[in-house]
């Protein structure tokens, strides 16, 4: 199995993480859990599933998932090669006319984004491409190609790093008093440009911190209180939520 990490040029670093290229000979299922950003993949060889209440729905070669306040389950053929752009907490808008909003949960074809035209152009260069570095300049050149020329919102460019800072414990209304802004246009704006409320983006950062701390000695009771769950049952009911398990069984398998 491959799960190469790539970095984007200097054009394109505010709006892009980075590039993955992911291969695998078997056929497996697997969890993605929640993340703070979209995520494009393009299907260079393979097919990928999405798997929901036992159901099976094959996915478009080339796609785009949006941000999600609970956990996939995904399966892929054997022999699959994946290209996976993942995209800053702001950096979808910069390339997609769509607000990110409207993919919260969803997985979508390319097409229905981009074009059918301008994605099958990528696709077909991807298939014939032989190396790594070949197909991250495919995709490289397809991101600039999209890439429009407006300014970033810097208030929810803040509003991201305030709730970073705060590891996801910090309330919406304090963001509003922070930011001198009323809740309902922050929250307009917000989802618009991130893709999910602010309250849902706190709890995933949240919910990452905790896996962080999962590594660690420290006791579920600690972890719990240290990121401000009000309670142990509720720090189950939102870990369970995240990922179909108790804290304490995702910590056994870790």
């Amino acid at each position: 199995m491959k799960f190469d990490k790539h970095f984007p040029t200097d054009k394109l670093k505010d709006y892009i993480k980075y590039y993955v290229v992911s291969e695998n000979d078997h056929e497996s299922e697997y969890k993605i859990f929640p993340s703070t950003g979209l995520v494009i993949g393009f299907q260079y060889k393979g097919q990928l599933s999405s798997i929901k209440e036992d159901a099976f729905d094959t996915l478009s070669s080339a796609g785009i998932t949006g941000i999600s306040d609970s956990y996939k389950i995904f399966r892929n053929s054997a022999g699959i090669g994946t290209i996976l752009v993942y995209f800053t907490e702001i950096g979808f808008t910069h390339f997609a006319s769509h607000p990110a909003n409207e993919l919260f949960d969803l997985s979508l074809s390319l097409d229905d984004i981009f074009g059918k035209d301008i994605i099958s152009e990528v696709e077909e260069k991807l298939i014939i491409a032989t190396t790594d570095k070949q197909r991250i300049k495919i995709v490289e050149q397809f991101l600039l190609s999209q890439l429009k020329d407006i300014w970033a919102d810097k208030l929810i460019v803040e509003a991201v790093k305030l709730i970073y800072q705060s590891k996801g414990t910090m309330r919406v209304k304090e963001l509003n008093e922070k930011l001198f802004i009323s809740q309902s246009p922050f929250e307009k704006r917000f989802r618009k440009v991130v893709g999910t409320t602010p309250k849902k983006f706190t709890s995933i950062v949240r919910f990452n911190a905790v896996l962080d701390n999962l590594n660690e000695t420290k006791s579920l009771t600690e972890i719990c209180y240290e990121n401000n769950f009000f309670d142990q049952a509720h720090f189950i009911k939102n870990f369970k939520q995240f990922t179909g398990q108790t804290p304490e069984h995702f910590k056994r398998s870790l």
